[in-house]
C-alpha cells in the first residue's frame, strides 16, 4: 500500500490541473455558526463563509482561504 507523508512531496510524474470555475452560492456569517455538513457537524468562526456546493452540500470556508481561492462575481 502506497502512503504518503504529510511534509514530503513524492518524486511522481504530476500532471498539471486547473480547478474548474463552477460558481456556487456563498454568505459571509458575522457571527460563530454550526452547519450539518457530509462529514458532520462543521463550525465557523465569526467571519466566515457558509458555502453550499454544486450539488446543494453546505460547508464552512475558513475567511483566509476564502480570501485566497475564491472571488465575488455578483454582488446580489
Amino acid at each position: 500500500m502506497l502512503r504518503f507523508l504529510l511534509d514530503e512531496t513524492p518524486n511522481l510524474d504530476y500532471k498539471i490541473a486547473l480547478k474548474k470555475p463552477i460558481p456556487i452560492k456563498c454568505i459571509q456569517i458575522d457571527e460563530p455558526f454550526e452547519v450539518e455538513s457530509m462529514e458532520g457537524t462543521m463550525k465557523g468562526k465569526a467571519g466566515d463563509w457558509l458555502m453550499i456546493g454544486v450539488n446543494g452540500e453546505k460547508y464552512v470556508c475558513d475567511a483566509a482561504i476564502f480570501q485566497k481561492t475564491y472571488r465575488i462575481i455578483d454582488d446580489n
